[in-house]
Parts: structure tokens; sequence; C-alpha cells
């Protein structure tokens, strides 16, 4: 008697799909950070980095997010809704500055394969690549966390057409930014569900653009 699962088809696999999570993921990364080591030397350059990661930590539990992952001066947080994310990352922008530090942001919203706690997919990938070319204080999103967070207070500066590294198909980019006047200090939300698991120049038009980041 064959077993009843040999012929299975893929769709009917439910145990990989219950894997398969949808989120938004968020790196950071501080700008010319080597440079700045090398100008203020070992100590004074690690105290300025747990400066950095206290104020990343104290920041991304105000807005409801996850640590994922951290390794150096950069963090992979994940969040359930984009526009949190996103003005979270606003919000930590302007918090770096008054420690002398300028941080590029990446934003992506879509599934990702939950395994062991750690989340690991195509989504990941590209929300790296995002915060590897964004420019110094920009918080660059995907087309997809612009399309999902209509009405969310946000604006978007669109930057053209890129191809990314790894990625298959051109991807349209976007700088985000919150709403002058709007209050950055976190979500007045009732408090949200964990999150699950954890220097190009812009063309001046929107055309496509090669990103080897």
């Amino acid at each position: 008697m064959e077993h009843q699962n040999r012929h299975r088809r893929w769709f009917e696999d439910l145990e990989s799909f219950s894997r398969r999570v949808l989120t938004t993921v968020l790196f950071t990364d501080v700008v010319d950070s080597t440079g700045q080591l090398v100008e203020l030397g070992d100590r004074a350059w690690s105290r300025l980095l747990r400066d950095h990661h206290a104020c990343f930590r104290s920041r991304l539990a105000a807005f409801g997010g996850r640590e994922v992952d951290a390794a150096g001066d950069g963090f992979l947080a994940a969040f359930e809704v984009p526009t949190v994310a996103v003005a979270f990352a606003c919000a930590f922008h302007h918090d770096v500055a008054d420690l002398g530090l300028r941080v590029r942001t990446g934003v992506h919203t879509g599934e990702c394969e939950l395994d062991g706690g750690r989340l690991r997919g195509v989504t990941v990938h590209l929300g790296a690549r995002l915060a590897g070319i964004a420019d110094p204080g920009e918080v660059l999103v995907s087309a997809t966390v612009r399309d999902v967070v209509a009405g969310g207070g946000l604006t978007f500066v669109d930057r053209g057409l890129y191809q990314l590294r790894g990625i298959p198909g051109r991807r349209r980019l976007f700088a985000a930014q919150w709403e002058v006047g709007r209050d950055t200090h976190g979500p007045r939300l009732a408090a949200s569900r964990a999150a699950v698991g954890v220097s190009h120049r812009r063309p001046e038009r929107p055309g496509v653009e090669t990103a080897n980041a």
C-alpha cells in the first residue's frame, strides 16, 4: 500500500506553510563606522556604540518591534505593522543624531521563513539591500511598504527603479518621511502582539539604477 503522502501536491504541504510568516523587516547601519572608529579610537568608539545600541533597543521596545539580530553597528528588527516600522526608523534617526551619528535604514514587507526563531528568505535579503544603498540619514523602503501604509501619516519621495544585487527584477524604491509635527515618541496603541521571529547619488528623475550593495 502506497504511503498516502507520497503523491501529496505542493499546495497540500500545510506543515511547510506553517513556517511562513508575513512581517516587516528593518535593517539599520551606521554611516562611516570605520572612519569614526579610526578617528575616535577603540575605547571612545565602544562607548558610543553602546549608547547607539541602548538607544535602538529603548526605541524598539517603545514601538513594539522585536530585535531579531545584531552584528557590529547594525540591527535587524521585525514589526507587525509597516507604518510603525517606518515611524520607529524616523525616531531612531533623530535620536542618534544627538549622539553625533548618522544611520541608513532599509524597510521591506513580505513573507519570511521562520527557522528556529530567525527570519530567512528573499524578504530579509531585500531589506538588507535597501539599507546598504540608502543615503546617510535616509529611510529607504520598497514599493510594497509604500503601497500598504496608505493613510498612515507617511510621505514618500520616489527614488526610481533599481536592480538590487541578487534580487530578480527591478524594484521601485522610496525615501520615507514621517509627517512634520506628528508624534514620533511611539505609537499610541494598545500593547501590540510581538512581531514574529525575531553614497551613491540618486537620479533627479526616476530611472533605472543598478545597486551592488
